[in-house]
C-alpha cells in the first residue's frame, strides 16, 4: 500500500511537472541545445574513428594471408629477396591454379600527391604486386577502363584513391620514382582500405625505386580457411625463413589500433569539457525550473507528498530535456557526417587511407547515453534543492 502511494505521488508530481515545460520554454531550449551541441561533437569525432576501423576490418579474406619478415609490424619495415619469395610460394596450404599458385609477392612505396581539396602534398601508398594479386584477392573489381598490363608503366587506381586525390582518373599521369605513370583503370575493394591505393607491375616498381629483386610481402590464398596452420607450420620451421604469418584482416585491424586510440582519446577529452559546459547550462536550467516552481512544490508537500517524488520529477524532467538534446544531436550528427568522404595518415604506416565517416547506431546509443548522464548530474543539486525547500517559507514566496 505504502508502495502504490509512493508511485502515485512519484507519478502525479512528474506528470506536473512535465506539463509545465512549454511554460519554461526559454530555457529549457537552451539546455537542449546544449546538450545537442555536445553530441553532435562527441559523434562527429567518434565516427571518425568508426569509419577508420570499418575501412581497416573490412580488408582482407580470411583465406587470404600475409606473410611478413619476422619482427615487422607493417608492410614498411619487411623485406624479401627473390629466393625467399620462392621458397614461400612453394609451401603447401596455398590454393593453387592453372597458373601455379595463387601467390602475389608485393612491393609496398609511398609517393607524395596532391590532394584534390587542399592541393597540398600527402602520402599515397603506391603497390607494386605480381601477376595472382586478382586471384588472391578475388573481391577486388576493375569498374573502369582496364587491368595495367604487366611490364608497362601503367597502374590502376582504388575507386577512394581517385576520389580524395587529384589526377587520379583514367587517361591521366603522374610522375613518381624514375618513371612515368598512366592511369588506366579504377577497381573497387567493397570500401577496404586497399582502395587507397594504386598498383603496379612489382617488376616495374622495383626498377623505378632502385629496389632490385626484392619484396617486402606476399600475399596468399589458402586452400581453405583452415589451412593456416598447415602454411605456418611449414613456412616457420624452414631454417631458410624468417617469417611471420597473419591473416590479412587481423594485420589490418591491427594497423587501425593506433589512430583508432589517438582519435577516441580526443572525442572523449573535448566531449568531456564541452560536456562540463552542458552540465552547467542544465544545472542552470533546473534551478530555474525549481524557483518558477516554489510555490508548486511547497503545496504539494503540504499536501503530504514526500520529498523522494519531487527530487524524481526534477531529475525526470532533467532527462527528458537531456534526451531530446541527445536525439536532435545524433540525427544532426548522422545527416551531416555518416558517409562523408576523406582521408587521415595511418600512423604505421605514415601512408594516407581514404574513408567515409560511419555514424553507426552504437555510436547513437552512446551519444544518448551521455546526453542521459549529462542531464542527471545537471539535475542533481537542482533536485536537491527543490526538495528541501521550507514548506512555511516557499509558501510565502511570490
Amino acid at each position: 500500500m505504502i508502495l502504490m502511494n509512493w508511485l502515485s505521488q512519484i507519478i502525479a508530481v512528474t506528470g506536473v511537472t512535465l506539463r509545465s515545460i512549454p511554460q519554461r520554454l526559454g530555457s529549457a531550449t537552451v539546455a537542449v541545445i546544449g546538450i545537442a551541441g555536445v553530441v553532435i561533437v562527441f559523434t562527429a569525432v567518434l565516427s571518425i574513428a568508426e569509419g577508420f576501423r570499418a575501412a581497416m576490418r573490412g580488408t582482407g579474406d580470411p583465406q587470404t594471408v600475409i606473410v611478413l619478415r619476422a619482427g615487422s609490424d607493417t608492410e614498411m619495415t619487411s623485406g624479401f629477396s627473390g629466393d625467399d619469395v620462392k621458397l614461400i610460394s612453394e609451401a603447401p596450404g596455398i590454393e593453387r591454379g592453372p597458373t601455379g599458385p595463387h601467390a602475389s609477392p608485393e612491393l609496398f612505396v609511398i609517393v607524395g600527391h596532391p590532394l584534390k581539396r587542399s592541393g597540398t602534398d600527402a602520402n599515397v601508398p603506391l603497390r607494386g604486386v605480381s601477376a595472382a594479386a586478382l586471384q588472391v584477392r578475388p573481391g577486388l573489381k576493375i569498374v573502369e577502363g582496364r587491368m595495367f598490363q604487366p611490364g608497362t608503366n601503367e597502374i590502376i587506381v582504388g575507386r577512394a584513391a581517385s576520389q580524395q586525390f587529384a589526377g587520379l582518373s583514367v587517361g591521366t599521369s603522374a610522375r613518381w620514382g624514375e618513371g612515368s605513370w598512366q592511369v588506366v583503370g579504377i577497381f573497387d575493394a567493397g570500401g577496404s582500405i586497399a582502395e587507397s591505393e594504386i598498383w603496379s607491375d612489382a617488376k616495374v616498381l622495383q626498377p623505378a625505386y632502385r629496389r632490385g629483386n626484392s619484396y617486402q610481402s606476399v600475399y596468399l590464398r589458402l586452400e581453405s580457411p583452415d589451412s593456416l596452420q598447415q602454411l605456418k607450420d611449414a613456412l616457420t620451421i624452414d631454417p631458410r625463413l624468417n617469417v611471420t604469418v597473419i591473416r590479412e584482416p587481423d594485420y589490418y585491424e591491427q594497423q587501425s589500433r593506433v589512430l583508432q586510440s589517438i582519435i577516441r582519446t580526443i572525442g572523449f577529452a573535448i566531449a568531456a569539457l564541452m560536456g562540463l559546459g552542458a552540465v552547467f547550462g542544465a544545472v542552470n536550467t533546473m534551478y530555474s525550473a525549481v524557483a518558477s516552481r516554489t510555490r508548486e512544490i511547497a503545496t504539494l508537500r503540504a499536501l503530504g507528498f514526500g520529498r523522494s517524488p519531487v527530487v524524481i520529477s526534477v531529475l525526470v524532467e532533467s532527462l527528458v530535456l537531456s534526451l531530446v538534446g541527445g536525439a536532435i544531436g545524433g540525427l544532426l550528427a548522422w545527416a551531416a557526417f555518416d558517409g562523408y568522404q576523406t582521408a587521415t595518415m595511418n600512423w604505421q604506416s605514415f601512408s594516407q587511407v581514404a574513408f567515409a565517416f560511419a555514424v553507426t547506431p552504437a555510436l547513437l546509443t552512446r551519444g544518448l547515453i551521455y546526453a542521459s548522464i549529462m542531464g542527471l548530474v545537471g539535475g542533481l543539486l537542482p533536485a536537491i534543492r527543490a526538495a528541501r525547500l521550507p514548506v512555511v517559507t516557499a509558501l510565502r514566496e511570490l
